[in-house]
């Protein structure tokens, strides 16, 4: 098992191949400094855990297994999402630093979420369907509804690690930003140059509006009927977060009533049903869960991974991935990703 110059690592990197976050170097520093077992049983990740300096992946953890984890230093959740199966209160009373992988992922939904941003602006993506089945509009024509999103009145709801990656992305545009985040002192936002704001607030005055929450009870349709009805219309809104954070039936009714543009990454259920009634609404923008899951966004986790666990083992904190706050991760409601 683990010797005095290799603390032992188990790795279940599931739900990823191991090849889809660890580059080859990276696998090979973590092998150099650690013992790695791989567990294909819970017989043998049982085995493994009582000498285990950390777990890499989110397997279930009650008390009553992690009562037989008495070296264990580190869990390293290379999901995206940290999940109840977990008891976190016995990790912090024990010290058992907690990590997530959610910062790899940012700066691949904040482009992303730009990108859906001056989509629904310019009408790109509709231009093109309209283009490519013969009913192109030429100049000013396909332009009636275009707006600018430079100077344009932005709502972040939200701001956390998405929120934090794109705000850079946004101030080449100079908007006003508005920030709801009842997580956050306003002392907070406003050192980074935003506006803090009630929630009311911040979607009327928004003609943009990007959803970056997540979810725990309190925020589950945070946006409902009477929440998107304070946006003015032709208002854009951009959801790249968590999908019940939106009550989806009042925003494809927004929609469909014209009076909504809306791009969506997430979804209430994935895959989307053939026969959703979001597949022909003209207002949206419609995206298959794609924002942050890309090649650079993965093999950053195995980086981060190995560099937080040399620290770790160095006797040092960690300092790339996310450490779960003992108030906040068992308010999380997120599901894994399929």
């Amino acid at each position: 098992m683990s010797t005095p110059h290799k603390p032992l690592v188990i790795l279940q990197a599931d739900p990823h191949p191991k090849e889809r976050i660890f580059t080859p170097d990276a696998l090979t520093r973590l092998h150099d400094r650690f013992a790695v077992v791989e567990p294909d049983t819970e017989e043998a990740f049982d085995k493994a855990l009582p000498d285990a300096f950390a777990v890499v992946g989110q397997p279930d953890l009650p008390a009553e297994r992690l009562a037989r984890a008495g070296e264990l230093r580190a869990l390293l959740n290379v999901e995206g999402n940290f999940f109840p199966n977990v008891d976190y209160d016995v990790c912090f009373r024990r010290g058992i630093h907690v990590l997530g992988c959610g910062p790899a992922y940012a700066q691949a939904v904040a482009e992303y979420a730009l990108g859906l941003a001056l989509d629904l602006a310019r009408g790109i993506s509709r231009e093109d369907r309209a283009f490519r089945a013969g009913r192109e509009r030429y100049v000013s024509d396909g332009n009636t509804d275009a707006v600018l999103l430079r100077g344009a009145d932005v709502g972040l709801i939200g701001f956390g690690n998405l929120g934090r990656s794109l705000h850079p992305l946004l101030a080449p545009f100079r908007p006003t930003l508005r920030v709801y985040d009842p997580w956050l002192p306003a002392a907070v936002l406003r050192e980074q140059g935003l506006v803090p704001a009630g929630l009311d607030e911040t979607l009327s005055h928004s003609r943009f509006v990007f959803v970056l929450a997540t979810v725990t009870d309190d925020s589950r349709h945070l946006l409902g009927e009477r929440e998107l009805g304070l946006l003015p219309d032709g208002a854009r809104l951009v959801l790249v977060s968590r999908a019940p954070v939106v009550d989806f039936p009042a925003l494809l009714a927004r929609v469909a009533e014209g009076r909504l543009l809306a791009g969506i990454d997430v979804w209430p259920d994935e895959p989307v049903a053939a026969d959703d009634p979001s597949r022909g609404l003209e207002g949206l923008v419609l995206s298959a869960h794609r924002a942050g899951g890309i090649p650079e966004a993965f093999l950053t986790i195995g980086d981060m991974v190995v560099d937080d666990l040399t620290l770790l083992a160095d006797g040092l904190p960690p300092a790339r991935m996310q450490t779960a706050a003992r108030e906040l991760v068992g308010r999380y409601r997120n599901r894994p990703v399929t």
